[in-house]
């Protein structure tokens, strides 16, 4: 018999992975147990049977029909007044990954490890071939697609080394250049990154852009660039794919500063709210125009020493800060 639709509606799955956000739970497996023992979780699965495989598969497997919904969802709170984007205030959240420190190394090594694993892959070829028993077959079987997967790691990790060495190479930092380009063959998108603590671990750099005054996110994105300074543009086109309406006033920390933001912000007739780094000399005025600055620098310069840029931004702590305490809760 073909198979046919799931029993389980996709409305049931996203409800159920809504309420489990709203109580700071993220795997599957506490998900389904409280499907089994949680009141309000039974109530929404009636005599519906809900696995962890069932819901880790649906936010794996449907992650662009979710993304698309958040963007109704956020789309349908703007039609009701309740979010704008006039101004948004954006943070980055370093993210753990899913990567031990061990497991990245350098393109030479990658080149090692790969001859080893198609080794490897060969002589377990050759056993499945020789055996004459199912079961060791059935083993043989599972240890050969281990093997090829592990090929396919180290492939996409010497993918990954040849696109840092690159980067490497447009680097101003000679020191920089200089270091050798190391990947992940667990996750090769990982890429080690300075985290709240001051160590260096693999992680990602989770973008995430609000509304000061309702606190909605309106926009998010994943990277794994460690440096926030290069993410202010793409956020705003972010926040216009989703919204359809381009922010006219960004709010940031410091380590989205730099000049060519402000230049380019104030081509895109977009208000920057950035604090000003302090001055090198003591006696000298952080928010006195200099020599060599643009006249979008020194309006930057001069809007950020004064009272009303000063309250605006405040609202980055009690947005970005919070919304970012959330999640880590």
């Amino acid at each position: 018999m073909p198979s046919g639709r799931s029993a389980i509606a996709p409305r049931l799955l996203v409800a159920l992975w809504l309420l489990a956000s709203l109580d700071n739970v993220a795997s599957g497996r506490k998900l389904a147990e409280l499907c089994q023992s949680h009141a309000a979780y039974q109530w929404l699965c009636g005599d519906v049977a809900v696995n962890y495989h069932t819901l880790n598969d649906f936010r794996v497997g449907h992650d662009q029909a979710l993304d698309e919904l958040f963007t109704q969802v956020l789309g349908k709170l703007m039609h009701a007044g309740l979010v704008k984007v006039e101004r948004i205030c954006q943070d980055g959240l370093r993210v753990r990954a899913s990567a031990g420190s061990s497991s990245f190394k350098s393109k030479e090594k990658l080149g090692r490890c790969l001859q080893e694993a198609k080794a490897h892959l060969a002589d377990l070829s050759r056993l499945r071939d020789e055996s004459p028993a199912r079961g060791l077959e059935d083993i043989e079987g599972r240890k050969m697609r281990q093997a090829e997967d592990r090929i396919r790691r180290i492939n996409a990790a010497l993918e990954a080394c040849q696109e840092i060495t690159e980067r490497k190479q447009r680097e101003d930092d000679v020191k920089k250049r200089q270091r050798p380009a190391l990947a992940s063959t667990t996750d090769a998108d990982a890429r080690r990154m300075k985290m709240a603590d001051g160590g260096f671990r693999p992680a990602y750099n989770v973008q995430i852009a609000s509304d000061p005054e309702s606190r909605a996110i309106v926009g998010i994105q994943v990277t794994n660039r460690g440096g926030d300074a290069l993410l202010l543009t793409p956020m705003r086109q972010e926040v216009h794919r989703r919204t359809g309406k381009r922010p006219v006033e960004q709010v940031a920390d410091g380590g989205y500063v730099s000049l060519d933001n402000v230049n380019q912000a104030t081509g895109e007739n977009v208000t920057l709210y950035l604090p000003v780094p302090p001055a090198h000399h003591k006696d000298q005025d952080r928010f006195a125009p200099r020599a060599k600055d643009s006249e979008a620098v020194t309006k930057w310069r001069i809007r950020m020493g004064q009272a009303p840029a000063k309250e605006i931004y405040k609202q980055r702590t009690r947005t970005s800060e919070t919304i970012n305490a959330d999640l880590r809760t």
